[in-house]
């Protein structure tokens, strides 16, 4: 598996994998570019699939040499597979539509649901966290418009139970933002992890939290890949794109009111550009709160 450096933390664990490819652009996003690809042509591989559809994958997965070269035909490059499949935001999952890439290979034509693989070493990293009852939340967003407002997130926290903990997850670059929620919070037992935890030992704590409340970003796929339980709130994007939760305990969270304006994007803004953010803003904390969590 090739995947961007940064991301290898999530698969190294992984027991059917052979070998992780990573391709690190500060080395040079051209120059390593063609080195990865000079290295995995010499495997010799027969099939490569790539289900990226920008031209960088698309350039290694012509270096690659393989006989077979699988797609989609959004890929600037697919005119070099020998087949491509279309990639629609026609109210498919990601995995429906990354399957059919796969389908005649594997001869199935349901998808897995995505899966990794907490070491015991990440379980041992958060040990000391999971000894009593506990709901993690991870307030924060790449993209703005994703983001459910910090005073929400403060309101959410009031309405836990005072005996249960709650943690505060995240990058390093969101430790700011967690702690502002702890300190403007009622709640008595709020830790924040932002930036204490990888992503795997993450996705460990939040495999054995009561709830997880998140917003449609990373740590919901998290989620989906642990079948942690998870309340995903969705703000300026709309599940119908394809990435909603897969975990068999989910609630999708988004306003009810319909809004001219929403979806505004695939991938959200940073800033609305409505100026507005009422697909933020009007939704509650009541209408998230999960009673039985």
């Amino acid at each position: 598996m090739l995947v961007r450096k940064g991301n290898e933390g999530l698969i190294h664990s992984n027991p059917q994998l052979k070998k992780v490819w990573i391709w690190d652009k500060k080395e040079g996003k051209y120059s390593s570019l063609f080195k990865l690809g000079k290295a995995i042509r010499n495997e010799n591989f027969d099939l490569v699939v790539n289900p990226h559809r920008f031209a960088s994958s698309g350039l290694i997965t012509l270096m690659s040499g393989a006989k077979t070269k699988v797609g989609f035909k959004k890929n600037p490059l697919s005119f070099t597979y020998i087949k491509s499949f279309d990639h629609q935001f026609d109210g498919q999952h990601e995995i429906e539509r990354n399957h059919q890439l796969i389908a005649e290979i594997v001869g199935s034509k349901s998808p897995e649901k995505p899966k990794i693989y907490p070491t015991e070493e990440d379980r041992e990293a958060i040990a000391k966290f999971v000894k009593e009852s506990f709901v993690c939340m991870a307030p924060t967003s790449v993209w703005f418009t994703k983001q459910w407002p910090a005073e929400r997130w403060i309101e959410l926290t009031n309405k836990v139970d005072p005996s249960q903990a709650i943690y505060l997850l995240g990058a390093p670059a969101d430790a700011a933002i967690c702690e502002s929620i702890k300190v403007k919070s009622s709640h008595q037992k709020i830790t924040v992890l932002a930036g204490k935890l990888s992503l795997m030992q993450s996705a460990a704590l939040m495999q054995k939290a009561k709830m997880n409340y998140v917003n449609d970003s990373g740590p919901m796929h998290l989620a989906s890949a642990t079948n942690a339980p998870v309340s995903a709130i969705f703000c300026s994007t709309v599940p119908s794109f394809g990435f909603g939760p897969l975990s068999d305990q989910s609630r999708i969270l988004e306003l009810s009111e319909k809004l001219d304006c929403r979806p505004c994007g695939i991938h959200g803004h940073k800033v609305c550009p409505e100026g507005h953010f009422k697909c933020g803003n009007l939704l509650t904390a009541e209408q998230v709160y999960h009673t039985e969590s």
